[in-house]
């Protein structure tokens, strides 16, 4: 056994409790005494054991008052309502965009309610209304367009009062479907044949060269060299046009000695479809509408052909515009080489018909001729049918012996 003492015993042996200063004592017994009255259970008070039996009564009922027991969490109602301030924030932008814009021109708002708007403008119709544009044509059409309001076609506006002021423009209106294989022909075969079409088309009607009466360069450069007469018999053609060899049988040409362009603009409405065709080919039908706006070319500057009076709003020449239209059905070929005499990529043309609006009539010269009302009448008096040559759902063939008739409306 140790004779060590224990820390703090006396000489005796006796253990002594260590001094603790008395204001540290004190602090102990404050401190204790706190946390037992703290602890110590307590009765409500009447107004609390109200509050928990009302609750009890309507815990029993099913109802429970939102935000005590079953509402959301403080926190979950500051998200909610940080959210909605971050809603109003990003709505704040354009809002603040579009009160920037009204600001600069009050003519956006729709009715115009500080009448700032100042009329028609160019382009657009009488009024200052914009003409939507149509969609584009994806099914034989049923009917005729309605009428359009009636208005004179000017420089500005030279499709005004008529349907096409609503059509596509030029070659983007030829929109050729998405290719898909046909046959023995793959979708990359198909969709330069639809291409090659869209080339005929474009450089038949709508090249500058071509309708200035040029040679029709792209279009020929299409056709199949091995189709039988066929180049032969347009070369004849644009060689030496005549009544049943006729160029205006497949390209829209102008003198430019007698017209030219109103603008750059040449409307355009119609669709092109492609399935598998009778002889291991790919048959691509094309029906399409070309709205042509002209002025006269020879007429003096600010004079009339027929009075002599000056014309309104002239100053250079001629402001009277005419139209002419011009609808086209062809049906196009891409033949197998390996199983017909036939060059790969070129198109063979089966059909051709077309039906011409507002020209002169038994007029055999390659070009067309628009009527203009100040300028006396050109051709032989028409003698077919009235027709509307906006009427897209009217079936056309092609006949040398169809008489030529008038138009209800240009």
């Amino acid at each position: 056994m140790s004779d060590k003492q224990p820390e703090g015993a006396g000489e005796s042996g006796e253990f002594k409790q260590p001094s603790v200063p008395d204001d540290v004592w004190e602090r102990f017994a404050r401190d204790t005494e706190r946390d037992i009255r703290s602890s110590a259970p307590k009765e409500p008070s009447a107004r609390a054991r109200m509050v928990t039996e009302r609750l009890r009564q309507k815990d029993a009922k099913g109802a429970q008052p939102e935000g005590w027991r079953t509402g959301p969490a403080w926190r979950e109602m500051d998200g909610r309502a940080a959210r909605r301030r971050r809603l109003w924030a990003i709505l704040g932008v354009p809002v603040a965009i579009a009160v920037a814009l009204v600001a600069v021109k009050p003519s956006l708002l729709p009715g115009d309610p500080f009448g700032t708007s100042s009329g028609a403008s160019a382009g657009t119709p009488s009024g200052g209304a914009s003409a939507a544009a149509l969609p584009a044509e994806t099914a034989p059409p049923t009917a005729a367009p309605s009428s359009a309001a009636p208005d004179t076609p000017t420089l500005d506006r030279p499709f005004a009062g008529s349907p096409a002021e609503r059509w596509a423009d030029g070659a983007a209106a030829i929109v050729v479907p998405k290719a898909t294989p046909v046959g023995t022909f793959t979708s990359a075969q198909v969709a330069a044949a639809l291409k090659q079409a869209k080339t005929l088309l474009v450089g038949a009607n709508l090249a500058p060269g071509t309708l200035r009466g040029e040679r029709p360069e792209s279009a020929l450069a299409v056709l199949d060299p091995k189709q039988p007469r066929m180049l032969d018999d347009v070369n004849s053609w644009l060689r030496a046009p005549g009544k049943k060899h006729d160029p205006l049988m497949l390209f829209s040409r102008f003198d430019p000695a007698e017209v030219r362009p109103a603008g750059d603009v040449v409307k355009v409405r119609g669709r092109t479809t492609f399935k598998a065709g009778a002889h291991a080919s790919v048959a691509i039908h094309m029906d399409y509408t070309f709205v042509y706006p002209l002025i006269q070319a020879s007429k003096a500057p600010g004079t009339t052909e027929t009075s002599g009076a000056p014309t309104e709003g002239s100053g250079g020449g001629s402001t009277e515009v005419a139209r002419t239209i011009v609808r086209r059905v062809l049906d196009l070929e891409l033949l197998d080489p390996r199983k017909y005499q036939a060059t790969p990529g070129k198109l063979s043309i089966t059909r051709y018909d077309q039906d011409l609006g507002n020209t002169a009539c038994d007029v055999y010269d390659g070009f067309l001729h628009p009527q203009f009302d100040s300028a006396a009448p050109t051709g032989s008096p028409p003698t077919g049918p009235t027709t509307d040559p906006y009427d897209r759902s009217r079936d056309i063939e092609h006949s040398g012996t169809e008489t030529c008739g008038t138009v209800s409306r240009t």
